[in-house]
């Protein structure tokens, strides 16, 4: 089985030929430079619409091309598919019909069954390729996981980079690995029983090596200012063609990768007016592209809370997004097992359990609520009626590691009980749960933010990078400051990668076990709740410090969980009612005592 997937911009291999197109709208000229040494030029011709074009015969995959504009420039193309030296180099040609997929009868898994692991490919292995990658994948669904997320794959400048800062879209990058080995991981992966989500970019291109304002500037929308810049133009002239850009990515990923989905990132930070807008737009074609016979995916990072993104159609399936990451969640946890309440966890300071339980139980924490640490603007919509699934959950993410400012995963936060408490919480309830790599075996390792840009842009990410943390009390001083690992440094970018050697110990093995025994149960347990009509949550806190949640299931259930983040034991606590599923120790689930950092679950089954 081979896939393509048709574009209306890029190189084409044809029948002897390759077509080659691009929109130019700020050119007068354009021509293709063929091979290493740019030792052929054809000219393309100017058609309607700013498009240039020409089929060139005798050109076989592997070549290398650029675009030369108006006579100086010359440019990657912007849609090229493989990249092999480097995004300030000449892109190459790409038959995407080479690769012959092996499982051919895959058509994904339903979001119900949902369990992720997210990874970086540049640090999940020692090598840090996608070839790498395909021999650790057995394990992970030996675990229990059912979905990996890969952090973005797409070029980027340098060799290292988490991937979010991008500039040429279809091409996975060059560092990991030709893009036929990304096509045997997803091939594997789904040999494995495992779906394969991507994560995105739409709301920027990175500051090195995107070129497209030397031909294009219509690409970007001036009027908009982001943190990047100018926005991305999804609502001016001109801006059906940008739109159609990132709607064939979409569906390229989908069609010629075989992804089971996308996670968009930062959709909050994307600037559309108009309407639908261009995640409206651009989730429904991925949905009616992949018709029927495909369980497709599409997951949001929106810190706006926008429930109305998540809401069902009337045959509970999603007509939108399936689901979107839930910060909220991961805020109140983090809060309740660390103390920590500066910066963005000033807004949980005061409530955490309270936010944990409306989290668990109905979604979002802030439902139109004002926020404090956004100057008290209000933020999010009502989401009691969404199914738990729509919400991803999580007690670590590549973010909330490595955003903080030496990248210090929780085990090296808070002790073992609490963060077995909080991970509880998230494996066994309703919510969609995900684990950041190296989480299943309590890796200590830091997830650092690094990059590799030329020397004037890495000077100025090391010192913005410094600057940014001031909010936080801890390393609110300059000289606390000035010892954050530099961004731009190798050391930084290999401190970052899983060590193996750790995973060895008995330490990993207990907490491998820890997981795959939750995840056993979820399987059991949990899953087969979750299908047809959502569950209905409601929550409780008792002596201030005891959290219930129940949730009714729709063949009559109800789920329950009880989950203390107390130091101290509790008294005279009522039993979880129904069969008890798990328990942090022997017992808890009967009432009474109440240990400290107890957590259980159980199932009642309707009367």
């Amino acid at each position: 089985m081979r896939h393509v997937h048709r574009m209306p911009f890029g190189a084409a291999v044809e029948d002897g030929a390759v077509r080659f197109r691009l929109w130019a709208p700020g050119a007068r000229t354009v021509a293709v430079v063929l091979g290493a040494g740019g030792e052929r030029t054809q000219v393309l011709t100017s058609i309607e619409n700013h498009w240039f074009e020409a089929s060139v015969p005798d050109v076989g995959a592997g070549t290398r091309y650029a675009f030369r504009i108006d006579g100086t420039s010359t440019v990657a193309d912007p849609a090229s598919r493989a990249n092999p030296d480097g995004v300030h180099a000449a892109s190459a040609v790409f038959d995407p019909a080479a690769y012959d997929w092996r499982e051919e009868r895959w058509r994904g898994r339903p979001w119900e069954e949902a369990v992720i692991y997210e990874m970086h490919v540049g640090t999940f292995t020692p090598e840090g390729s996608f070839a790498a990658t395909i021999e650790r994948l057995p394990a992970l669904a030996e675990l229990g996981i059912t979905a990996i997320e890969l952090m973005p794959v797409a070029a980027f400048p340098g060799r290292r980079n988490w991937g979010y800062d991008a500039v040429l879209p279809f091409a996975p990058a060059a560092a990991y690995g030709p893009p036929d080995d990304l096509k045997r991981l997803v091939d594997a992966a789904h040999g494995c029983g495992l779906m394969v989500m991507l994560d995105v970019v739409y709301n920027h291109f990175g500051p090195e090596g995107n070129y497209l304002h030397v031909y294009a500037p219509q690409f970007f929308n001036a009027h908009h200012q982001t943190p990047w810049g100018a926005a991305i133009n999804f609502d001016a002239a001109h801006s059906r063609t940008v739109r159609d850009f990132f709607i064939h990515n979409a569906l390229y990923w989908i069609d010629e990768y075989q992804f089971d989905g996308l996670r968009i990132d930062a959709v909050h930070a994307i600037v559309d007016e108009s309407s639908p807008d261009i995640v409206t737009e651009l989730t429904a074609a991925v949905r009616q592209h992949a018709g029927s016979g495909r369980h497709v995916h599409i997951v949001l990072e929106n810190d706006r809370n926008e429930a109305w993104r998540l809401t069902p159609d009337r045959t509970t399936r999603p007509h939108n997004a399936t689901a979107q990451w839930n910060d909220d969640l991961h805020h109140a946890l983090h809060v309740l097992v660390t103390g920590e309440r500066d910066g963005y966890y000033a807004d949980y300071a005061e409530r955490p359990l309270w936010q944990l339980g409306r989290c668990l139980a109905e979604g979002f924490a802030f439902q139109g609520e004002a926020s404090p640490f956004r100057d008290g603007a209000a933020r999010g919509e009502r989401s009691a009626h969404i199914a738990p699934g729509a919400f991803v959950s999580y007690t670590q993410t590549h973010d909330q590691i490595g955003n903080r400012a030496f990248g210090e995963r929780l085990t090296t936060l808070t002790d073992t009980r609490a963060l077995r408490t909080a991970a509880a919480c998230t494996l066994l309830a309703p919510a969609t749960p995900m684990l950041f790599m190296g989480e299943e075996y309590g890796a200590t390792t830091p997830f650092l933010f690094f990059c590799d840009f030329g020397a004037e842009l890495a000077e100025a990410v090391t010192r913005g990078r410094r600057a940014e943390f001031g909010i936080f009390d801890r390393i609110r001083e300059a000289d606390a400051r000035a010892t954050i690992p530099d961004p731009n440094s190798p050391a930084t970018f290999a401190a970052s990668k899983l060590n193996q050697d750790e995973a060895a110990t008995s330490a990993a093995t207990e907490w491998r076990a820890f997981y795959h025994r939750c995840l056993a149960l979820r399987r059991t347990y949990v899953t087969p709740r979750l299908l047809g009509s959502a569950p209905a949550g409601s929550f409780a806190i008792e002596q201030g410090v005891l959290l219930r949640v129940r949730w009714r299931c729709s063949d009559g259930s109800t789920l329950h969980l009880g989950v203390t983040f107390s130091p101290t034991a509790l008294q005279q606590i009522d039993a979880l009612p129904g069969l008890t599923i798990y328990e942090s120790a022997p017992g808890i689930g009967a009432g009474g005592v109440w240990p400290a950092y107890g957590v259980a679950y159980s199932v009642q089954e309707p009367a």
